[in-house]
């Protein structure tokens, strides 16, 4: 048999907070968080933060972004997180400062070991460094590292880590030419 799953269980602990806490934050982002106006980027911070997401200054999430697990999540300054992402927050997911994660993007922080009949979970954490941009419906899979100044084109598939200041795209994406910042006079 490859799969059992009358044997899974989650480990303990796995969540990071107990199954009361867990509900009372999807009550919470169903009701106040995804329910309020549009420029009420302030709020949802303040809805994060107090379930134990650390978010820097200036930072913009829009009401349809799902985020599982804040208490694993850290956002730098200036940060967007755009329509209907997912923020898979089942390990720790860090995010730069000066990033955008687009709409539909996925940031997928756990797998499963399919070798094993029980199925079980893994979580592994996900770093997206500072000035990156995710453009739209870009998936990061699992333990996925994106170095600092990344451009990921849109729908790429993420599997492997990313280097810094580079312009990356496909499914698998790779790193296809260098991001050049071009002189900027005001």
């Amino acid at each position: 048999m490859y799969q059992d799953l009358s044997t899974f269980k989650l480990p303990d602990g796995f969540r990071g907070r107990p199954a009361w806490f867990v509900q009372i934050w999807w009550f919470v982002q169903a009701t106040l968080f995804r329910c309020s106006p549009q420029p009420a980027y302030g709020w949802r911070c303040f809805l994060l933060r107090i379930f134990g997401a650390q978010i820097g200054k200036r930072s913009i999430i829009r009401s349809s972004v799902t985020i599982t697990y804040p208490w694993n999540l850290s956002i730098g300054d200036h940060v967007w997180i755009g329509d209907h992402a997912i923020i898979y927050t089942l390990s720790r997911i860090s995010i730069g400062n000066h990033t955008v994660i687009s709409q539909l993007c996925h940031l997928c922080a756990a797998d499963h070991d399919f070798s094993v009949p029980s199925f079980p979970i893994r979580g592994k954490p996900i770093s997206v460094g500072s000035q990156v941009w995710l453009a739209s419906d870009v998936f990061v899979a699992p333990g996925v590292i994106i170095g600092d100044c990344a451009v990921v084109g849109a729908r790429s598939s993420v599997f492997r880590d990313l280097p810094s200041n580079m312009v990356c795209f496909g499914s698998p994406c790779s790193p296809v030419r260098q991001r050049v910042s071009s002189d900027y006079h005001s």
